[in-house]
């Protein structure tokens, strides 16, 4: 969808005129040669077609009208809903007051509905002026393009400083969040919010802990919070405390030896035990409590779960504790003085303290990656069931002092920053500037409970995409280090795909009594000119009603179509509804048909060495020059084998156009293609992709259990020729031949299968496991055995001739 067309069919009807005026600046742009009528001299017209000085200041005017009208608007409505947010405030206090003196003016539920209605259209609002911002801002960005590309005139570096100048588009609304939700949460609860201990909940018996991460395109951003707030609470740690946005700010330094770079590993790969360790502390710079973490990574079926254990420390204190020059012993003194911890608690900080000291000295961990972002978490305060959090301007930067900078020195973090997102002064090697927020959900329900509903409507809308086992650590090590690091995680390919996704179903903010208003995000394409948008303009006469109504009839057919194509998938069709509520990227690929069996990633190629040979390098040795012959002999085998394909005359498919895959109503209706589409991901030149695949103990035995079922059927087939070895004629010690061939076959072919999939477990690959050809090939060669045995005896005679011979 070009942008024009977005902009007219997601603006507000009543804000018309404080948009953007888009068509109008493109159409400004196309009078190139008129000049301004106050300042070209008529007398000796431009050449028509070329842009001049005088064109120039005249599209400059232009802009600066239209920029100031929005600024104007936007500061407007925001101070607007500042006030309504102050008198809802002073309402719910009042109806909360009369509610707690229990006499005859206490309030009545039509008093709280009324206030949720109020506190509803708020929340309205501030969605509607957040995606104000959004659409004018990237009106401004595209029409500026678009002069730059038509009239080589480069306006965007000094227009850039007249945005600054004016920026409507950089309101935070997380105040109004904050406030709108504890309002929210006092109607919701009716003067009655649940209070408690924010880290309370876990001490339900038989529960299951599900912790799911997502990304958030920064357009669905101030909407996700929206939602979130009108079923969970913000959670504020310090309710006395006026917000402050810093105050959200969270920042991390994780810890890695830069020659080995194990930590990554293990916490890339899900080893058992893989452990990250990291310091991390809240708010600015000048915050003096560092609290030191280690993550430690549990299987599932150890019967065990990761875990996350802390102690705080003195940022003072940091480099003498990391170097071993100041004891565990002298890090807890003062506690255990203060008495405010039991013996027992302060013991088990100890251990890990001392563990994580012994760790770092020993391994030699120095800092290599920050992470920055800033949180805002969802959570009733007394209940951790469903616990949520949003980080924003997510950003991550180097520590280490690789490449001859000393960006740490002997410090144990870098000074030339803080939380000064998004951290201009750092060159672009340093920093990595997230394009998304992660949603991270956490679900602690009793076994065999369903989640909220309003939890899966949320994870299946167009708002979020899944990226199971996301990990900042991991993205940022990777990206920060590309020519260190050669194993990369599984979603980087991901990163070029746009997330945005049209509506799939009526999902959003929605105002009191007026179920139209929901939500309008979705994709359109950035780079695309829109000189054939030609779609009529919203008018003041009655063709507004008209278009209005053209609109929402595509719209609720649309929905319609959606709706039955999820009832027939409900039934038992296997293909699932598409549209812009599509699998996401993780079901489509494993819907898939499965690959070639000798690919040995199903999704993600790769060119470099494997493991093995990776391993086989940090020994050396020996080792590794077998290691490396073998490497070349099966790369040469490849080629050779390659070639032979290649040559081989066989029929190639018909090339087809790409498409969404999707028919019908949402086709003809012009839904914007999502452009996340299955493909196959080519790593980069040098580096591969790990592909997360889960190893239990019970694996092994399955493979040693398929092996032992090989090996009994090799036995009986060796014993049916043992037996007919007992007959002395020709006849049957060919068929005992036959069959002592078959059993040394299966013998052999189990054997070489069974170590290979034991290879592959254990460096837990994400190859095809399950035998295609082996028990096929059994069947076939049984048969033979048996055939041969019966066309012997059949052709010396029948049973009888053959006896008497």
């Amino acid at each position: 969808m070009r942008f024009g067309q977005q902009l007219r069919t997601s603006l507000i009807k009543d804000w018309y005129y404080y948009y953007i005026d888009y068509d109008g600046l493109k159409e400004s742009l196309s009078k190139s040669g008129e000049g301004d009528a106050t300042t070209t001299d008529r007398s000796r017209p431009p050449k028509h077609g070329a842009w001049t000085e005088a064109d120039e200041q005249r599209f400059v005017r232009e802009l600066e009208q239209e920029l100031d009208k929005v600024h104007t608007f936007q500061q407007v409505k925001s101070q607007e809903i500042v006030r309504r947010i102050k008198a809802s405030e002073k309402e719910v206090n009042d109806v909360i007051a009369r509610a707690e003196q229990h006499n005859d003016d206490e309030p009545s539920e039509e008093d709280f509905m009324l206030l949720e209605e109020d506190l509803s259209d708020i929340i309205a609002d501030v969605h509607d002026l957040a995606k104000f911002t959004q659409l004018n801002y990237t009106g401004f960005q595209k029409i500026i393009k678009k002069h730059d590309k038509q009239t080589q005139w480069h306006l965007k570096p000094v227009f850039a400083a007249r945005l600054r100048a004016k920026p409507f588009f950089k309101d935070n609304y997380d105040a109004f969040i904050v406030k709108l939700s504890k309002l929210y949460d006092l109607v919701r609860t009716r003067g009655n919010p649940t209070k408690g201990d924010a880290a309370a909940g876990g001490g339900q018996q038989n529960f299951v802990r599900q912790t799911t991460k997502y990304w958030v395109h920064p357009d669905n951003i101030t909407e996700l919070k929206l939602i979130i707030l009108k079923h969970l609470p913000v959670l504020v740690f310090n309710a006395s405390k006026e917000f402050d946005p810093k105050d959200s700010a969270i920042s991390s330094i994780y810890y890695d030896n830069t020659d080995t770079w194990e930590l990554y590993t293990g916490r890339l790969k899900k080893t058992e035990g893989a452990e990250a360790i990291r310091l991390r502390w809240y708010g600015g710079m000048e915050n003096d409590t560092i609290f030191v973490e280690r993550k430690t990574h549990r299987e599932d079926w150890t019967g065990e779960k990761s875990v996350k254990a802390r102690f705080a420390l003195k940022e003072k204190n940091v480099n003498a504790f990391l170097s071993g020059k100041m004891t565990v012993d002298q890090v807890f003194d003062k506690m255990r003085k203060e008495g405010k911890k039991g013996e027992k608690e302060i013991a088990d900080l100890e251990q890990l303290a001392r563990e994580i000291q012994y760790r770092v000295i020993t391994r030699k961990l120095v800092p290599v990656t920050r992470s920055f972002y800033n949180r805002t978490a969802f959570q009733l305060p007394g209940d951790a069931r469903v616990r949520i959090s949003l980080d924003t301007e997510l950003t991550m930067t180097r520590e280490d002092n690789l490449d001859g900078r000393k960006r740490t020195g002997d410090n144990w973090r870098r000074m030339d920053i803080g939380i000064d997102y998004p951290f201009s002064q750092l060159p672009p090697e340093d920093v990595e500037r997230f394009p998304y927020a992660v949603l991270e959900v956490k679900l602690q329900t009793q076994a065999g409970q369903e989640p909220p509903q309003w939890i899966r409507e949320l994870t299946a809308s167009h708002l979020v995409e899944a990226v199971p086992k996301f990990s900042k650590f991991i993205h940022g090590t990777a990206t920060l280090n590309p020519s260190r690091i050669h194993l990369l995680p599984f979603w980087m390919p991901q990163m070029d795909v746009d997330i945005r996704k049209p509506i799939s179903h009526r999902f959003g903010i929605e105002r009191p009594g007026q179920s139209a208003d929901i939500s309008t995000s979705g994709p359109y394409d950035d780079d695309t000119d829109d000189e054939h948008d030609n779609l009529p303009l919203p008018s003041n006469d009655a063709s507004d009603t008209e278009d209005l109504r053209r609109l929402r009839e595509a719209r609720d057919a649309m929905e319609q179509h959606d709706m039955q194509q999820q009832r027939d998938y409900g039934n038992g069709n296997t293909t699932r509804p598409g549209g812009p509520n599509e699998l996401d990227i993780e079901e489509r690929i494993a819907a898939r048909p499965l690959p070639q069996p000798d690919d040995d990633y199903p999704l993600y190629d790769s060119d470099d060495e494997d493991d093995a040979l990776d391993e086989a390098r940090r020994v050396g040795g020996w080792h590794y020059r077998r290691k490396l012959l073998e490497h070349y002999a099966s790369a040469a085998g490849a080629r050779a084998w390659a070639a032979l394909k290649a040559a081989r005359p066989v029929p190639h498919a018909t090339a087809m156009p790409e498409g969404n895959g999707n028919g019908g109503a949402a086709a003809t209706l012009g839904v914007p293609k999502y452009s996340g589409e299955v493909r196959r991901f080519k790593a980069p030149k040098g580096k591969r992709i790990h592909v997360p695949v889960r190893v239990e103990p019970k694996v092994y035995f399955a493979a040693e259990r398929t092996f032992l079922s090989w090996l009994e059927f090799s036995i009986i087939l060796s014993s049916i020729a043992a037996t007919l070895l007992n007959f002395g004629d020709a006849i049957a010690l060919t068929s005992a031949w036959a069959f002592t061939l078959l059993a040394c076959a299966s013998l052999f072919y189990s054997m070489g299968l069974y170590l290979w999939r034991v290879d592959k477990i254990r460096n837990r690959r994400a190859v095809r496991y399950h035998d295609k050809y082996g028990p096929t090939a059994l069947c076939v060669g049984l048969l033979a055995a048996v055939a041969v045995s019966f066309g012997l005896r059949l052709g010396k005679g029948g049973w009888d001739g053959g006896l008497k011979g």
